[in-house]
């Protein structure tokens, strides 16, 4: 079987977060430290680290081929209206100013890549990661992004269940399920009240082969509680759930598992995402997301999102996935696709931050972004 996942990162950053105030009044960083990049079976690396003071943590990425199995808060009946498809304007997604690209950016005026690399990539929106486990600090970082966000809308990607990636390059995350609910409890505060894309969880669901029934069942349960979470906190708050990509699970069983995780209700879901950290064409990952919601039931309004970071020349042919040459980036972020059912292209995946191959798992590396910008 080829190697193949989706997503992320080393453990536990944030895409770009500035400094921020915690609870107890002290500074807190927003971006969390770089770890060992997890493997998601094709191996992904972490998240972008924060400006802080504490060390930064890179951004996921995860492979594009079909991975080999490894050894409440009481929700509205309401759904609030999900906006028209066709209604926002491409450059309503809000560029958190804090990542790796931009600090890079700022530190190399001279360098011949820059323009490029600034106009291709660091311009863009790409999503905040919250991959570290750290419950004193993670409704203020969560703040530090939604707070600033001027009637844009942000992208946050809480990255924390227990046994995350089956322990591949990506490991880490809470030290078990109660004490993620918690955690998802203090995410969720810090959503504010205004409109935010929640990307929950990348490869939560696809890859967990390496559970057992019962183990993931927990899972299952312990996500749906926080869609409905995340939702209660922030009515406006649209949440997606992890389908893998085209190349990984068949639609009919990726949707078995999500609608075991409760991304079929209304109260917990808004629908689903695909391709983080992958390579595969919009075109395809569009035509599997609407055969896995087909497969999904629920509400006629749940849709799809896609992450186009790095896609545009599709996935490599031998099933590569460690910053594979040739790869170039895809659709810019836009919440207007004009596709039915896709309701976003994002960059979910942090373009340019390496899966561990070109630079080391989740931190920027120039060479590999200037590629992709050129591509």
């Amino acid at each position: 079987m080829v190697a193949a996942a989706s997503v992320v990162a080393a453990v536990g950053t944030v895409t770009g977060m500035v400094s921020a105030l915690d609870e107890g009044g002290g500074k807190d960083q927003a971006r969390p430290k770089v770890t060992e990049s997890p493997t998601l079976e094709p191996l992904p690396a972490v998240p972008t680290p924060s400006a802080s003071d504490s060390s930064a943590k890179p951004s996921p990425a995860k492979s594009s081929a079909k991975p080999k199995p490894k050894p409440e808060p009481k929700p509205s009946t309401q759904r609030p209206k999900k906006p028209d498809n066709t209604a926002p304007s491409a450059n309503s997604l809000y560029r958190y100013g804090d990542s790796q690209v931009l600090d890079w950016v700022r530190a190399n005026r001279g360098d011949p890549r820059r323009p490029l690399i600034e106009s291709k990539i660091a311009d863009e929106p790409a999503a905040v990661w919250f991959a570290d486990y750290s419950p004193g600090t993670i409704t203020s970082r969560v703040r530090a992004v939604t707070s600033g966000a001027g009637g844009r809308v942000p992208v946050v990607v809480p990255y924390a269940i227990p046994d995350r990636d089956c322990g591949g390059a990506s490991q880490g995350g809470a030290p078990d399920l109660a004490a993620y609910d918690a955690w998802i409890e203090k995410f969720a505060a810090g959503l504010g009240s205004g409109e935010v894309v929640v990307i929950l969880e990348p490869d939560a669901i696809a890859l967990s082969e390496c559970l057992s029934a019962g183990e993931r069942a927990d899972r299952y349960a312990s996500l749906a509680r926080a869609g409905r979470t995340l939702k209660a906190a922030n009515p406006k708050a649209r949440v997606y759930y992890d389908a893998g990509h085209s190349g990984w699970n068949a639609a009919t069983r990726q949707a078995g598992r999500l609608r075991a995780a409760g991304a079929a209700s209304a109260a917990s879901s808004d629908g689903v995402f695909t391709n983080v950290s992958n390579f595969h064409r919009t075109a395809d990952e569009a035509a599997y997301a609407r055969k896995v919601l087909s497969a999904l039931g629920g509400p006629p309004d749940l849709g799809a999102v896609i992450d186009t970071s790095r896609n545009g020349n599709g996935a490599p042919a031998d099933g590569e996935w460690c910053d594979p040459a040739g790869r170039k980036l895809g659709q810019s972020p836009t919440l207007r696709t004009g596709e039915a059912r896709i309701d976003a292209y994002l960059w979910i995946k942090l373009p340019g931050e390496s899966d561990g191959c070109k630079g080391t798992p989740g931190t920027f590396t120039p060479g590999y972004a200037y590629d992709l910008a050129r591509g």
